[in-house]
Formats: C-alpha cells, sequence, structure tokens
C-alpha cells in the first residue's frame, strides 16, 4: 500500500518538456532556483556598492545600476558557462530544450529581461518552467 501511495505522490518520472524531473540533469526546484536569484542578486549589489565607493555611480541610481549589472552578469554568464554565479554555487545550470547546443547571447538578455520583469516568471507550466524558459526554449536543470 506505501508504494503505490508513494509512487502516485513522487509523479511520473518525465516531465511535459521530456526532461527528466528525479535524477542528476533534471529539472530544478522552485526553491533552489529562488536561492540562485538571491544569490545573484547579492552579487549584482555588492558590484555596484563597490562602483559606488569609487564615484562610478551616485545613490540616486543605485538600483538601476544593481538591476543592469544583474542583467548582463547573467546574460554574459549563461552564453559562456550556462550558469551564473548562484546557479553556479548552489549546482544549477541553464539547458536549451530546443536541440542547440548553447543559449545564446540573445536568448539569455531576453530571459533575464523576462524575469527582471518579475510577472512572467509566476506563471509556470506542469514542469515548473517559468514563462521566460518557455519563450525563451531553456529550462534550469541541476547539473
Amino acid at each position: 500500500m506505501a508504494r503505490s501511495i508513494g509512487s502516485w505522490l513522487s509523479g511520473p518520472s518525465g516531465g511535459a518538456s521530456g526532461l527528466p524531473t528525479d535524477m542528476p540533469y533534471s529539472l530544478a526546484g522552485m526553491g533552489r532556483r529562488l536561492a540562485a536569484l538571491l544569490v545573484d542578486w547579492l552579487v549584482a549589489y555588492g558590484l555596484a556598492a563597490l562602483a559606488m565607493t569609487f564615484g562610478l555611480i551616485s545613490l540616486g541610481v543605485l538600483s538601476t545600476a544593481v538591476l543592469v549589472i544583474w542583467l548582463v552578469l547573467g546574460a554574459v554568464a549563461v552564453r559562456l558557462f550556462e550558469f551564473t554565479p548562484g546557479q553556479f554555487a548552489l549546482g544549477l545550470r541553464v539547458v536549451s530544450v530546443d536541440g542547440r547546443m548553447h543559449v545564446g547571447l540573445g536568448r539569455a538578455v531576453l530571459r533575464g529581461v523576462l524575469i527582471g520583469f518579475v510577472i512572467p516568471a509566476l506563471f509556470i507550466d506542469a514542469d515548473g518552467r517559468g514563462l521566460q524558459d518557455r519563450l525563451t526554449g531553456t529550462a534550469v536543470a541541476r547539473r
């Protein structure tokens, strides 16, 4: 009896996107993705604060500078390494689900802009992929 309930609660082994959900390289959970976003945001805030101490930006534009640094850092890191600093720290990576080898710079920038708007990231599908991942053909997976 416990086995049948456990298998029902765990759900299917593959998601609607065809990516596995229960093994390495499987789709990442929401908690780890949010923690990675927090780490990325703190890195961007630290870099903006460092730029402010050197007089490169003023206090009035600090929040905008944090957003721009977060977007640029995320887009370049995803294009070059397939993960942001926060995703690296938490063992995640951004993968292409449409058969392409890498996530291009354009898709990485679009994905970052959509996450920056917050609202697209709140709409998730059955796999837990946000609207930003569905529109750009990407997914956040475990390494």
